[in-house]
C-alpha cells in the first residue's frame, strides 16, 4: 500500500485507475439525510484535494458549515479566448440502510464485474471519471481545449443549500468566465429495439418539496371523532399518491418521443406508450412527460391513545420546467381546501436546446467511442446542481457517459439498494470525458 496526501492509495490487480478512485470515494461515508443532518463531506473533499494536488492542480476548499466541504479548482485551457466549462460532481450521497444491502454499502466491493456501494452511480463514479480524465490529460503533457472550473459540491442530495447554492450565492467569482456546465445523469446508454442509444440530458424538472398539514380536534383515542387530522391527511395523501397527472410535452420530450418512436418503428401519438417500451429506463422517461407528486414521509401523534390535532406529510413534487404554479394549483384541487400546503424547498427547472457546439461535441465524443449509436435528448425527472449554476446564467447539461449492459436496471441504481456500476462502463466514461475535454 502506498499513500497520496496521507490517504490510502490502494492498488488492486485488475482494477482500472477510475475504478480505484471511485472505490476510494465510496469508502468515505458522506450520507446526507437533509435538514442539515449529514456525515459531512470533509474527508472526501480532502481526498479529492490530494488527488488534484498530485496532478499539479491547486484547489480551494470551502466549508459552508462545519464538515460541509466543497472543492473548486481551475485548469487553464489551450485556447484562452473560449468561455470556461464547469465540470462538476457532488460528494454527498443519500443514506443507505446496510441491513437491506447484500454488500456493505461503504466498502466499495467489486463483484460480478461491477463496483458496488452507495455513490457508485450517484455520483462518485462521475467524480472519479472527472479526476482520472483530467489526470490523464495533464500526465500526457496536454491541456483541455478550454479552461475548466472543476467543482465537487457538498449537499446536492438535500438541494445544495450547503453546497452549490451556497457557493453561487457567497462566491460567484469562482465561476466567472464560465457559460456552460456538465454533470451527472446523462450520456448513459439504453437499448431500444435491440439497438444501443444514448440519452443526453438537456433538461431537468423543477423541484418543490411541500408539506401537507391537516388540523383536527385533539381527543382521547376511544372517542367517536370525525374531526380527525390523521384521517383527513390520510385521505389527501391517498388521493394525491393515486393521481395520474396528464402528459404535457416540452421541446425536449417531444423530440425524445419522436426519436424513440422512429427507432421502434411505431407512431408517436401516445407518448406514454412509447416511453414505456424503453424497458427499465421508462420509469425515468414516463416521469419526464408529466408532473409527479410522491408522498415520502408521514408525521402525526405522540401516543397510541391520543388523537392528535395536527398531522403532516412530506411530498416530493417534480413539476415540468416553467409550470411550477400549475403543479401546485393541481395539488390544491386534489387534496382539498382543508389541507394546508407549505413549500419547504423549491428550485427551478431547466431546459436547454439539443443543439449548439457543446451538444455537438458531446455527441461527437460518444460517436468516436461507440460509432453508429444514436444520441437522444431527454429530461431528467430529478435534479442536479446545474440548477444552482443556472442562477449565474450557466447552461447545464447532464453528461456522465456510461456504456451499460442491457440487463442492468440503471434507473433502480439511483437511491436504490445494491447500487452498482459496471467496471467497463467506468472506463468507457473516462475515455469519452477525456475526449470531450480535449476537443471542446
Amino acid at each position: 500500500m502506498t499513500t497520496l496526501g496521507g490517504y490510502p492509495w490502494l492498488v488492486t490487480e485488475g482494477l482500472s485507475r477510475t475504478a480505484l478512485v471511485a472505490r476510494d470515494l465510496i469508502r468515505f461515508d458522506t450520507q446526507n439525510w437533509g435538514g442539515g443532518r449529514s456525515s459531512g463531506e470533509a474527508d472526501a473533499a480532502a481526498y479529492v484535494t490530494a488527488v488534484l494536488a498530485a496532478m499539479g492542480v491547486e484547489s480551494e476548499t470551502f466549508e459552508s458549515a462545519p464538515g460541509r466541504a466543497s472543492v473548486v479548482a481551475r485548469v487553464e485551457g489551450t485556447d484562452p479566448s473560449l468561455p470556461l466549462l464547469v465540470v462538476h460532481g457532488h460528494l454527498d450521497v443519500v443514506p443507505a440502510d446496510a441491513s437491506e444491502w447484500s454488500v456493505d454499502p461503504f466498502a466499495g466491493e467489486v463483484r460480478d464485474g461491477c463496483l458496488w456501494g452507495r455513490g457508485a452511480v450517484d455520483m462518485k463514479n462521475m467524480d472519479a471519471m472527472i479526476l482520472v480524465a483530467l489526470e490523464r490529460i495533464l500526465a500526457a503533457g496536454k491541456r483541455p481545449r478550454r479552461g475548466l472550473v472543476i467543482a465537487f459540491f457538498a449537499d446536492e442530495e438535500a438541494g445544495g443549500e450547503f453546497g452549490a447554492h451556497w457557493l453561487v450565492r457567497e462566491h460567484p467569482e469562482l465561476f466567472a468566465g464560465a457559460t456552460e456546465a456538465i454533470s451527472e445523469v446523462g450520456g448513459y446508454s439504453i437499448e431500444i429495439a435491440g439497438r444501443r442509444a444514448y440519452l443526453l440530458q438537456t433538461a431537468e424538472k423543477a423541484l418543490q418539496w411541500i408539506l401537507l398539514r391537516a388540523r383536527g380536534t385533539a381527543a382521547h383515542g376511544s372517542q367517536h371523532m370525525r374531526d380527525n387530522a390523521v384521517t383527513k391527511l390520510a385521505r389527501a395523501v391517498a388521493d394525491l399518491g393515486a393521481h395520474e397527472f396528464p402528459v404535457e410535452l416540452t421541446d425536449t420530450t417531444r423530440e425524445l418521443i419522436a426519436r424513440i418512436a422512429e427507432l421502434l418503428g411505431v407512431d408517436d401519438d401516445d407518448p406514454d406508450a412509447v416511453a414505456e417500451r424503453t424497458g427499465t429506463v421508462s420509469r425515468f422517461l414516463r416521469s419526464s412527460l408529466r408532473h409527479t407528486a410522491n408522498p415520502t414521509m408521514l408525521d402525526a401523534g405522540y401516543k397510541h391513545n391520543v388523537i392528535p390535532s395536527v398531522a403532516e406529510a412530506r411530498i416530493d413534487v417534480r413539476p415540468l420546467p416553467g409550470r411550477e404554479a400549475d403543479a401546485l394549483d393541481a395539488i390544491r384541487a386534489i387534496v382539498g381546501d382543508d389541507i394546508e400546503i407549505e413549500l419547504v424547498h423549491g428550485d427551478v427547472g431547466i431546459e436547454q436546446p439539443f443543439s449548439g457546439p457543446l451538444v455537438e461535441a458531446m455527441v461527437a465524443s460518444l460517436g468516436r467511442h461507440d460509432p453508429d449509436a444514436p444520441v437522444l435528448p431527454y429530461m431528467l425527472s430529478g435534479g442536479t446542481d446545474n440548477k444552482s449554476l443556472s442562477e449565474l446564467g450557466i447552461r447545464g447539461y447532464g453528461f456522465a457517459p456510461l456504456r451499460l449492459t442491457p440487463d442492468l436496471d440503471f434507473a433502480a441504481m439511483f437511491h436504490g439498494v445494491d447500487e452498482r456500476v459496471p467496471l467497463e462502463a467506468l472506463d468507457f466514461g473516462t475515455d469519452v470525458l477525456e475526449d470531450l475535454l480535449l476537443t471542446y
